[in-house]
């Protein structure tokens, strides 16, 4: 999913702490996206959590005190600090924070932690009292100060019994937040615009047209190019997809084809980078019911109008914008995309054929054909939809000379 940090040199930090156990998941979501881990644990970590779970999950050997036995033991640390392409300290406790604050070396964490110049992520975890207390906050707002990646921690119940902020958020989260700091801000200072999912026209208060498309793509569009330093504005029709994380998409939630239309023309004049991945329904049904249509006759038939053409009129209004389409077919992609170029006046289109079981509306995976103006294309291997999304960033920005 994560391309971004596969073969990359990441080193974890697990403190002593009760959400130390998630740092298991936590190693394994990093190895499953391909970066090379190596743990480093406090003395106190291994109070809860095994030696043992973290070496098997890393395929590496742990490091926890300056002068463990071994080959090189007492210096692996500085040698792990110069290669290390990112630092991630989850979960960083109260002690940890004022230590890294303050410039105390006094164990193999804290000493890496002065001895590379990686980017570091630190996700604080502890009592809330703890979180809030005056001499916490000031050392987080060092840290900050100094360069440093603080992932808010999320509110709940504790595991002292008391409820409130300082909740390690769960792996997937640390995830997300780790991929986003590491992304090399290409896209920054630029507004883009995606939309996403499908529409739902109402054919009476319980029934409505609509189609398949789960968001995955576009919401995966949207991520990547929040990732790479954009200002997003996403335009989601109906979807179990919660909105995405990242403070830097602004989601509009839509129902119909008019909503989705009424939305992009008006965010359109402000972005340079549209990328509509929605699968617009259409037609819609001329008059739909104010109620329940009952089950009387054995036909019913229903009159359908045509939905606007929201690409085409992009394409008639854009002046120095990049305008992306998506186009998913059954059958004839090469042609049918060609002139879905050709008529809405489209800088690129992702195209796919619908309907296989790892590429499509519902899967987390895509294999899709890259079609440009100048008439070329090239087809990538098939790959989760995260990752070709920021494969689609990276072509607009070298394909289409984004400056």
């Amino acid at each position: 999913m994560y391309g971004i940090i596969r073969g990359k040199s990441v080193i974890l930090g697990v403190c002593g702490g009760i959400a130390a156990y998630k740092s298991a998941e936590i190693l394994r979501l990093l190895k499953k996206h391909g970066a090379n881990v190596r743990v480093l644990a406090t003395r106190n970590a291994l109070h809860f959590i095994g030696r043992h779970t973290l070496q098997a999950l890393s395929e590496n050997p742990i490091l926890v005190d300056l002068f463990d036995e071994g080959p090189d033991a007492s210096i692996k640390h500085i040698r792990w600090a110069q290669e290390a392409d990112l630092v991630v300290v989850a979960p960083a406790t109260a002690n940890l924070i004022g230590k890294f604050a303050n410039g105390i070396a006094d164990d193999a964490l804290t000493t890496l932690l002065l001895a590379t110049d990686c980017p570091i992520v630190i996700a604080p975890s502890m009592n809330t009292k703890m979180y809030e207390n005056a001499a916490t906050r000031r050392n987080l707002e060092q840290l900050e100060k100094d360069g440093r990646w603080i992932m808010p921690p999320g509110s709940g119940a504790l595991a002292c019994g008391t409820s409130g902020a300082g909740r390690l958020p769960e792996p997937a989260e640390i995830i997300d937040y780790t991929v986003d700091v590491f992304t090399p801000k290409t896209l920054a200072g630029k507004r883009v615009l995606v939309t996403a999912g499908p529409t739902l026209e109402p054919i009476d208060p319980v029934r409505f047209i609509g189609n398949p498309s789960s968001g995955k793509m576009g919401v995966a569009a949207a991520r990547a190019a929040a990732h790479r330093g954009a200002d997003v504005t996403l335009v989601l029709g109906p979807s179990n997809i919660p909105d995405p994380p990242e403070k830097s998409i602004s989601v509009i939630r839509i129902k119909t084809a008019l909503e989705m239309r009424a939305a992009v023309l008006d965010h359109f004049d402000d972005v340079q980078i549209v990328v509509k991945a929605a699968a617009v329904g259409d037609y819609r049904p001329v008059s739909p019911r104010e109620h329940k249509i009952k089950k009387i006759d054995d036909q019913l038939t229903l009159v359908l109008e045509k939905n606007p053409d929201i690409l085409m009129e992009l394409g008639k209004l854009k002046k120095d914008q990049i305008l992306v389409g998506f186009a998913a077919e059954t059958q004839f992609l090469e042609q049918h995309a060609a002139d879905k170029m050709n008529q809405k006046n489209l800088d690129m289109i992702a195209g796919n054929i619908v309907g296989l079981p790892s590429s499509g509306f519902s899967s987390d995976t895509n294999q899709v054909t890259f079609f440009y103006r100048d008439g070329t294309s090239e087809t990538p291997p098939l790959m989760e939809k995260y990752e070709l999304a920021h494969l689609l960033f990276e072509r607009i920005e070298r394909r289409l000379h984004v400056t």
